[in-house]
């Protein structure tokens, strides 16, 4: 029996896309069963559709800082196509302990440094900043604590001398893109060793 994914996505959605493209595999052991995004404007929202997933859109907006009745909202959405996995692929809303705490050991996400530097945001910038002469990004399972958990894999790339915050960001999303498959498949197979591309 195929896990059940559903994918969180606030932007583009390019990893949601890696990873749904990846499920059309029929050896899979997962499939996916929604993608759902905080905007309605998420181009996401259309390029799931365009590969045959279920979307709806949650507007953050309108709870004005309610982030328990946010995290309902989204629920009553999940409930919906009870998925096994839940994937945070780009979804810029922090999450509460109360959301977070049924779905831990069931929840990834895809943070673009290697963790644990550099949690939360501007990390690209950050690495340059300090000096760093290598980067990428995490896939780690979900804690109620922000871009921690125990992790399921990583991918580096080198920091070149001319690099900025925009070229640096270009080539980990590269290697997001073959992470995040990657480690979901073993998760969903059971196996949480972990990958390091």
């Amino acid at each position: 029996m195929k896990k059940r994914v559903a994918i969180f996505i606030s932007g583009g959605g390019s990893n949601m896309v890696s990873l749904v493209e990846d499920m059309a595999d029929p050896d899979h052991p997962a499939k996916p069963v929604l993608v759902l995004a905080n905007s309605a404007d998420a181009g996401g929202l259309a390029k799931a559709s365009d590969l045959g997933v279920p979307v709806v859109s949650v507007d953050h907006r309108p709870f004005k800082g309610d982030r328990p009745a946010f995290e309902a909202a989204l629920n009553a959405e999940l409930d919906k196509v009870s998925p096994d996995i839940l994937c945070l692929a780009g979804f810029m809303r922090v999450l509460t302990e109360g959301f977070v705490a049924p779905w831990e050991g069931r929840m990834l996400n895809i943070h673009p440094s290697l963790l644990p530097k550099y949690k939360g945001l501007h990390t690209h910038s950050r690495a340059l900043e300090a000096g760093d002469n290598e980067h990428g990004c995490t896939v780690h399972m979900v804690t109620p604590v922000l871009d921690d958990g125990p992790i399921l894999g990583q991918a580096r790339v080198p920091v070149e001398k001319d690099d900025t915050a925009e070229t640096l960001a270009a080539r980990v999303l590269v290697k997001e893109h073959q992470l995040y498959p990657a480690c979901l498949r073993r998760f969903a197979a059971g196996d949480t060793t972990r990958v390091d591309l």
